[in-house]
């Protein structure tokens, strides 16, 4: 389950001044603000430009750039599920889309009870347990429906 605070932009500035000389900093800045308070926020990508001397431009694209960014607070659980070619292979489409329907979202959107947030993600390392979901920071290997709607059954509850 996801627990982030509340934007601080206080706590933002000391995760930024923390990180700002580790080498390719922007990436290790903004993985440690989402993991914090669940997503980028727009301020953050200034503090990060002003603290890097990069354009406000040169940030949003990194943000943009990776899927595992996000502009907005997720639900309370994310379900990720695999898009990439192996679990393409084992069916990954059919349960995406009975995913999508059962949530009632389609990608990167969030129930509109706030308690799901569905995002494809290209490969989880599970190729051979294909298809494979992550549900926060739980692998779910050789996802068939009954396991995606028992996943999907335990989020919403």
């Amino acid at each position: 389950m996801s627990s982030y605070s509340a934007w601080d932009e206080k706590h933002a500035g000391e995760i930024i001044d923390g990180l700002k000389s580790t080498a390719g900093a922007t990436l290790p800045i903004l993985h440690a603000l989402q993991g914090a308070f669940g997503h980028i926020t727009e301020r953050a990508v200034e503090m990060i430009a002003d603290a890097l001397n990069l354009s406000r431009a040169e940030v949003h694209g990194v943000v943009s750039f990776y899927h595992d960014f996000r502009r907005e607070l997720p639900g309370r659980h994310v379900l990720k599920l695999c898009r990439a070619e192996a679990c393409q292979s084992m069916g990954a489409d059919a349960l995406a889309a009975k995913a999508k329907n059962a949530l009632g979202v389609d990608w990167h959107g969030t129930t509109a009870d706030g308690r799901v947030t569905l995002e494809p993600v290209f490969c989880l390392g599970l190729c051979s347990c294909a298809p494979a979901a992550m549900i926060d920071d739980k692998l779910v290997a050789r996802l068939d429906e009954t396991s995606l709607a028992a996943t999907i059954a335990k989020a919403r509850a």
